[in-house]
């Protein structure tokens, strides 16, 4: 048995056009016919199938829990732990550079080659087959999504945790801004008037640094999980 027959298992698909399977495992450095065009179609049907589980889900959910909740699943992170169980990186095709660099391991290229081999089954046998796949492959992710309200970024909970208690809006403050533009390091302060409260921190960006400032506030009040 040949590795793209192995990799056919390990799906559960069997491709009809095994050229879509190739392509789609065909990494930008190793060739002109790649697998770009077939990510930017497989993210679409990923995101749509996710979107219409969650919706068919819990009907209680609202539009931002949906939101919060579908951006759960289709980030780069979870995809590429679901390209890794596939072992999706042992048969991608890659250029001498990427693969001496250890491009089979990278974590934004097998997210990419995963919605690529997506929109590979798509176009292969359709979006019942296409479903079929995000289902078996996402099963357990859909069978244990948390709580959409854990989803929220630090800014949003220390917002809403203060006006559920009636005690205004957090402050932020930036303190200093350093380093070369190319790689700025922003320091700023989160206060809280009514406790007399006030954390700070360091970020890249500066709504970075705000939303560790906001944690640590929301750790030092006993809402940090």
């Amino acid at each position: 048995m040949d590795e793209l027959a192995r990799l056919e298992r390990r799906l559960g698909y069997r491709f009809r056009e095994r050229a879509y399977l190739v392509r789609a495992l065909t990494h930008r450095s190793a060739a002109a016919a790649n697998n770009e065009r077939l990510e930017f179609l497989g993210d679409a049907v990923l995101g749509m199938v996710v979107a219409d589980f969650l919706f068919r889900s819990d009907v209680g959910y609202s539009e931002g829990d949906l939101t919060r909740l579908r951006a759960s699943l289709v980030n780069r992170e979870t995809l590429a732990d679901v390209a890794q169980a596939l072992e999706i990186g042992d048969v991608l095709r890659l250029g001498p550079g990427e693969l001496k660099s250890g491009g089979f391991r990278r974590r934004s290229v097998l997210a990419n080659a995963l919605e690529s081999i997506i929109g590979a089954i798509y176009l292969d046998g359709g979006i019942e087959a296409a479903a079929k796949f995000i289902h078996a492959s996402f099963g357990q992710l859909f069978a244990s999504l948390p709580d959409p309200s854990t989803l929220k970024d630090p800014k949003t909970r220390l917002q809403e945790l203060l006006q559920e208690r009636g005690l205004g809006l957090p402050e932020y403050e930036t303190l200093s801004v350093s380093g070369p533009a190319h790689r700025q390091v922003f320091k700023v302060a989160c206060r809280i008037p009514a406790l007399e409260l006030e954390a700070r921190a360091e970020g890249a960006s500066r709504r970075g640094a705000e939303q560790a400032a906001a944690q640590r506030l929301l750790e030092e009040i006993g809402h940090g999980s």
